[in-house]
């Protein structure tokens, strides 16, 4: 077999058989030259049970969960192929997927990250085409719910969602890691956007594609995903956003929250979603204010990465401004969603 190219990462915490599913289809590649690290975060040795995890992976086994980007984290620091592949458990790649991703980055090495054209498991309606970011700092999935075949241009996009996505390992060295204090949700955003303070691009590539069972682990819709979203909003806005974009970022969050309560009033959006599954507008209320008063300890440690991420950037904040502006989503849209 020839010398490994990518390492494939794959974070889980359930290890139930879309695990297995998972692992399986990276037999149908149409490149043999790529490694695969499990982590386990399950606390019971769970992966270990899937004779397909067995026979072709590594497994990395953690006591506890430790959350998403702390597993990764792990795999990166336990491989050294020269690009790392991000995998949810509840993705499924289709064939060739790997080989697109790589002949896409390996057109210049400003690309530092790919996104594949991610669907909806079982559907023609898009999860991910990329992602998209409100003016507050709310990330969204490009193109979600919407049909695949309207995403169909290799093109640049602001940033990959982590549920599959390709990065080159320099991309890292220089970059950083994972944040682990995210633990679940937006980790992805904040290493996108760390990586575009130093002009590393990243390339959309619909030829590569996966299908993949949204919120499989997390829920579609709960207390738990609401308050990680919002917090880590607010960790990523801090660490990342010029001064001019972080002090607009309230207003917009006041007119998302204003349209999360409309919608939710109307039985749409992830605000319906999570008052059909049993929390109310006060839950949702709690989780908001439980979000911002855990930024404040964290304060003195996010204003020391803001200032080391733009003193080391290479992008001038009024280009990281139009940036976000030309990948940017409303908050009425963010609240439909």
């Amino acid at each position: 077999m020839p010398e490994s190219r990518v390492t494939v990462i794959i974070p889980t915490l359930q290890a139930d058989s879309t695990l297995d599913e998972c692992v399986r289809s990276l037999a149908s590649q149409t490149v043999a030259d790529f490694d695969v690290i499990v982590v386990d975060n399950s606390g019971a040795s769970r992966a270990s049970q899937w004779e397909s995890v067995r026979g072709r992976a590594r497994i990395i086994e953690n006591p506890s969960n430790v959350g998403f980007g702390a597993a990764v984290n792990q795999a990166i620091r336990a491989s050294a192929t020269p690009f790392v592949l991000t995998l949810n458990d509840d993705a499924v790649l289709r064939p060739g997927c790997i080989e697109a991703l790589l002949k896409a980055a390996q057109t210049r090495y400003e690309i530092g990250m790919c996104a594949p054209r991610i669907l909806l498991y079982g559907e023609d309606r898009l999860d991910s085409a990329g992602m998209v970011l409100c003016r507050d700092g709310a990330s969204k999935q490009r193109g979600h719910l919407e049909p695949a075949s309207q995403y169909a241009r290799l093109q640049q996009v602001l940033m990959p969602s982590g549920c599959v996505a390709l990065y080159r390992r320099d991309i890292l060295e220089e970059t950083g890691l994972f944040d682990e204090s995210f633990f679940l949700y937006c980790e992805d955003t904040d290493l996108g956007l760390r990586a575009r303070w130093k002009l590393w691009e990243c390339m959309y590539v619909p030829a590569a594609e996966v299908e993949h069972r949204y919120s499989h682990s997390a829920g579609r819709a709960s207390a738990l995903k609401a308050y990680y979203a919002e917090r880590n909003r607010l960790f990523l806005i801090v660490k990342n956003f010029p001064a001019p974009a972080l002090a607009l970022a309230p207003i917009v969050s006041l007119a998302r929250y204003f349209w999360h309560t409309v919608y939710m009033l109307a039985g749409r959006g992830k605000a319906a979603e999570h008052a059909a599954s049993g929390g109310g507008g006060m839950q949702l209320l709690w989780c908001v204010a439980k979000a911002h008063l855990a930024l404040i300890p964290a304060l003195p440690r996010l204003v020391r990465e803001r200032r080391a991420i733009q003193r080391h950037g290479r992008m001038h904040p009024v280009q990281f401004r139009r940036m976000l502006s030309t990948y940017s989503i409303r908050a009425r849209q963010v609240a439909a969603l």
